[in-house]
């Protein structure tokens, strides 16, 4: 079962490292092609776009495939198309390039995700599924900030290399040490779509969205942040990005403790604490040295947001893993594309300073839609206990009432 949960993460690994390995090197693609920073944004805009659009699709596409054959296909495709971006000659052949394993991307996470929560007892899925979502975490750690160190070191094109370069070790590992995963019944694949039904289902996509795309208005153009407000140079980027990456790695690791706990406190907990750590931003951004343990703080919260996300939409159906897992890849992709978007619009209107203003708005939208979630149940609950006391009254008078 461990075995299991690594290699998923080791693919997971070379995946999130070809999707959001661009975000250090926006300043250097920009320059190079000739385009606004913004218009650089569209590499992991269009990116999770894609995957938005596509992500339940494909996925059912995929439901009647063997499994472990589907997931070595995706990674093959991923570290093709890297060496294609390496090459590319002009922003639009790129974007081209970015826009090919964006359609697979969905089918990875889903089948990887749903694999770690129905390889553990219920109550331990949340544990299960955040050693996948390490993978994740460990790109940020790694991955990311590799590919923007030797980026910085040699040019832009060595970033994709790199990224191929991983996404094949990935791919390897996964036909080496993968057991196989049988594919779910036919019947039980074409009856996912009746999910759509549940309101709470509605209620936590919404709320998903909303803390995604608040973590990436920001985190999308954080490179371009240290660079033009922090005043820092690529290799101190680098290192910012590393810091943020190793943080995150703890924030991953409690995210998945306290979620096995209670869903709904650590959601309003990471909102709270994420929303301050861009209120800090905001005010002392331009401070080197403050900065630095912002940074710090920025990774250890921001990278518990997917899995906490995750859990949230998830938990909401249990009964079509695969299918509700796709759905999650679309969400958090689309979130991924508002806030890049919203984060790119915000600068080219009235700078890169007011970013971390458009993250803070986004989360005083989730902590809205998360007391509309909890307020039902807690009614329900008050119901009940106004109830039992009324019980206890009447038995107390005799009757009386």
């Amino acid at each position: 079962m461990k075995r299991t949960l690594y290699v998923l993460a080791l693919g997971i690994f070379g995946i999130a490292t070809t999707e959001f390995g661009v975000i250090g090197i926006l300043p250097q693609l920009s320059s190079a092609f000739h385009v606004s920073i913004d218009k650089a944004g569209w590499l992991l805009s269009t990116f999770a776009l894609i995957i938005a659009l596509f992500g339940p699709f494909m996925m059912m596409l995929a439901s009647s495939f063997d499994r472990k054959k589907i997931l070595a296909f995706v990674l093959a495709i991923f570290a093709v198309s890297n060496m294609i971006s390496a090459l590319s000659p002009s922003f639009n052949v790129l974007l081209i390039a970015r826009i090919l394993p964006a359609f697979l991307h969905p089918v990875f996470w889903s089948i990887g995700l749903a694999t770690a929560a129905n390889s553990v007892p219920p109550g331990q899925s949340p544990k299960a599924v955040s050693i996948v979502f390490a993978g994740f975490t460990i790109a940020s750690v790694f991955g990311i900030p590799l590919a923007t160190f030797v980026a910085d070191i040699f040019n832009w094109q060595t970033s994709f290399i790199l990224s191929a370069f991983i996404n094949t070790i990935s791919f390897a590992g996964l036909v080496w040490l993968l057991p196989q995963i049988p594919a779910p019944e036919k019947n039980q694949a074409m009856g996912q779509v009746s999910i759509f039904r549940k309101r709470m289902l509605w209620i936590n996509l919404v709320l998903a969205c909303l803390m995604i795309s608040a973590m990436y208005s920001t985190y999308g153009y954080m490179a371009v942040y240290l660079e033009q407000i922090t005043k820092m140079r690529g290799g101190e980027i680098s290192l910012m990005l590393l810091l943020f990456g190793v943080a995150g790695v703890g924030g991953n690791w409690l995210a998945g403790k306290y979620l096995s706990k209670n869903i709904d406190v650590t959601t309003l907990i990471f909102i709270v604490l994420l929303a301050i750590v861009h209120l800090l931003l905001f005010f002392f951004g331009s401070y080197f040295i403050p900065m630095i343990l912002m940074v710090f703080f920025w990774g250890l919260v921001h990278t518990g947001g997917f899995l906490i996300s995750n859990v949230n939409v998830t938990s909401s159906a249990t009964e079509a893993p695969e299918f509700v897992n796709s759905i999650f890849t679309s969400c958090g992709n689309l979130a991924v594309t508002i806030g890049s978007t919203i984060g790119g619009l915000t600068i080219a209107k009235t700078g890169i300073h007011q970013v971390p203003l458009t993250s803070i708005i986004l989360l005083i939208l989730s902590l809205c839609v998360l007391f509309l979630k909890t307020f039902k149940r807690f009614s329900l609950v008050w119901n009940k206990v106004v109830t039992a006391i009324y019980g206890l009254n009447c038995k107390s008078e005799g009757g009386k009432y």
